[in-house]
């Protein structure tokens, strides 16, 4: 099949707020508050790929998750999975496998086996083929030894590896992954991520979308992100490309030793290395010289040892796209 994995067109997802019982009593009649979650999302992702969705909470990520997976409808658009509208249900659910950070999806009086074995029946899984499935899974994310203990004695780790396991029963081609590491600590963070890259994208070639607000993870496991933002995307592209177009500035780094430059702003910050040594760390929109930076260092009596441009950092882009999504239009 040619073509993207994932496409949408268009996107947009309303919601009419519940009203309190104070506001049914004062107005019976009325209907609910309009809320616009998302707004004209449109993006494509590759077979084989890992896409970030990259937003702060409340920015949508969920809900577009919600309407790829066939868990709701959209008011507006379409998404296709693998040639499937996402709005059919059973054709486009063949197709991929979804993660969730939520452990009441699971029964916590069932073991982990008993889990799984459930969920294998709903995709219409039996016999041996699904215990074969099942004990394959298992071991690929080292829980073979907890098969036989109740979901609620599951660490938070190996509660989100059962769901990846659960995500895979049916062998899908496209995963979607909802802040899979959120509840992590660092080291069990690094193994899911490290399994994602290395296992269903290199070993399988599974296609990955993966909703986060963990800029180390979208920045490291991604190759192209998108930045939503009020319902909307504010920006895509790959990590580089975003940091450049987020910030308009060229990075630059200073060190000498002497007297340090006096700075003016935001733009220009000094740092002492210590005895009579410091760096400057510039940043020079479109229009500014660098030679009038090194020029002020000199003036102040410094001497300049090295001078280097440096990366933006994504963190600092990721804050600018989104502030400028909340300014008033």
């Amino acid at each position: 099949m040619t073509g993207p994995a994932l496409e949408t067109a268009g996107l947009g997802k309303t919601f009419v707020r519940r009203k309190s019982l104070g506001e049914l009593a004062r107005h019976p009649f009325a209907s609910g508050e309009r809320v616009r979650a998302l707004a004209d999302v449109s993006f494509g992702v590759a077979r084989g790929e890992v896409f970030g969705l990259l937003g702060p909470n409340g920015a949508g990520k969920t809900t577009l998750i919600k309407i790829l997976s066939g868990l709701i409808l959209p008011t507006d658009g379409r998404a296709v999975i693998e040639g499937a509208d996402a709005s059919r249900g059973a054709e486009a659910r063949k197709r991929l496998g979804l993660v969730i950070a939520d452990d009441r999806s699971f029964y916590w009086r069932l073991t982990g086996a008993q889990n799984l074995r459930f969920f294998g029946r709903l995709h219409g899984l039996y016999g041996n083929a699904l215990e074969r499935r099942i004990a394959h899974l298992l071991e690929r994310l080292d829980l073979t030894a907890a098969a036989g203990s109740l979901f609620a004695n599951y660490s938070t780790g190996m509660r989100q590896r059962l769901a990846v396991a659960r995500a895979l029963l049916h062998d899908p081609p496209i995963l979607l992954l909802d802040e899979p590491t959120r509840s992590l600590d660092p080291v069990a963070a690094r193994s899911l991520r490290r399994f994602v890259q290395d296992e269903l994208v290199g070993r399988d070639g599974k296609t990955v979308l993966i909703a986060t607000h963990n800029l180390h993870e979208a920045e490291t496991l991604c190759t192209r992100l998108a930045i939503i933002a009020r319902g909307r995307i504010v920006a895509s592209g790959e990590a580089g490309l975003l940091r450049h177009l987020g910030l308009h500035a060229d990075r630059w780094r200073i060190e000498g030793t002497g007297a340090a430059p006096a700075t003016d702003g935001a733009a220009f910050r000094v740092e002492g290395l210590g005895a009579d040594r410091w760096r400057l760390d510039a940043a020079l929109a479109p229009g500014e010289i660098l030679d009038r930076v090194l020029e002020r260092a000199r003036a102040a009596g410094g001497r300049i040892h090295s001078c280097e441009r440096v990366d933006s950092d994504l963190e600092e882009a990721f804050e600018e796209f989104i502030q400028r999504a909340e300014r008033p239009q």
